[in-house]
């Protein structure tokens, strides 16, 4: 694909890829930020950096090193948490010495790799790079996170409302735990593109926070965030191209405006 402005289709592609992104985001933030997963996302968003590397040094699909090294960190926080840490500081401590150490994991082994991955395009994402195989990842990725949510809706309110009630009644608590832990890997690694491993959690987090307030109930809110995700990743993009700056940091950057609008924001109840 041809990055000259003087053709017309050049834009095309990287517009469709942020607006997958912000979809992405807004439809995946709401489950984190109800379940306080917002802290665990972003442990995600760093443990898939040493699998990208590898991954993508070995010419194989980002995706399967991501969800590896993701899944694989994640599991290994949970393990760590359970015993003796299983209190909110402990479990705080864990997160992010685990996110500490992946990154720097990451960062050694693409020097070790000697020029074969770019470490700025993993972390802070090059919308203009993107290519038809990060287009065809993000709408598969999409099309699974909104299944899980349409085929366990339900669940994942009672699971957002009451945790322990969930539990007690009978729900797979801990399965739905693992599917959102997978559904934010993939959607990570498939955002990566557009805004990178490291400022994905910003546009996974904003957009939900208005959201949540906005809205009387959980779909709601999803419909919102994904709708406030596009226009932020779509308009971020935008300004890129007047500023002559990366997509990425221009689309984190314009996230914190959405934090004083969901301060002003009434809070409603959901269900």
């Amino acid at each position: 694909m041809s990055s000259d402005p003087t053709t017309f289709t050049w834009w095309l592609l990287p517009l469709l890829m942020a607006l997958l992104t912000g979809a992405m985001g807004g439809v995946a933030g709401p489950l984190l930020v109800v379940r306080r997963r917002v802290l665990h996302s972003n442990l995600i968003a760093h443990a898939v950096l040493p699998g990208v590397a590898l991954a993508l040094a070995a010419g194989i699909d980002p995706l399967l090193g991501g969800l590896a090294s993701g899944l694989g960190v994640t599991w290994l926080a949970e393990r760590l948490s359970s015993r003796r840490l299983a209190d909110d500081a402990g479990q705080e401590v864990v997160a992010n010495t685990l996110l500490a150490a992946s990154l720097g994991l990451g960062v050694l082994l693409i020097q070790a790799l000697d020029g074969d991955v770019d470490l700025n395009s993993l972390l802070f994402g090059d919308l203009l790079t993107a290519g038809p195989a990060d287009l065809l990842r993000a709408a598969i990725a999409l099309g699974l996170l909104l299944m899980l949510v349409c085929s366990r809706y339900q669940q994942l309110v009672f699971l957002a409302v009451d945790p322990e009630g969930a539990a007690a009644a009978g729900l797979p608590v801990r399965r739905l735990q693992q599917l959102l832990s997978l559904a934010t890997t993939l959607v990570i690694v498939s955002g990566m593109a557009a805004v990178g491993l490291i400022l994905a959690i910003a546009l996974y987090s904003a957009p939900a926070l208005i959201g949540l307030r906005t809205a009387a109930s959980l779909r709601g809110a999803l419909g919102r965030s994904a709708a406030i995700g596009m226009a932020v990743a779509v308009g971020g993009f935008g300004l890129s191209l007047l500023l002559d700056s990366p997509p990425g940091p221009v689309i984190a950057c314009l996230c914190v405006p959405l934090l004083l609008g969901s301060a002003a924001a009434p809070h409603r109840g959901r269900r």
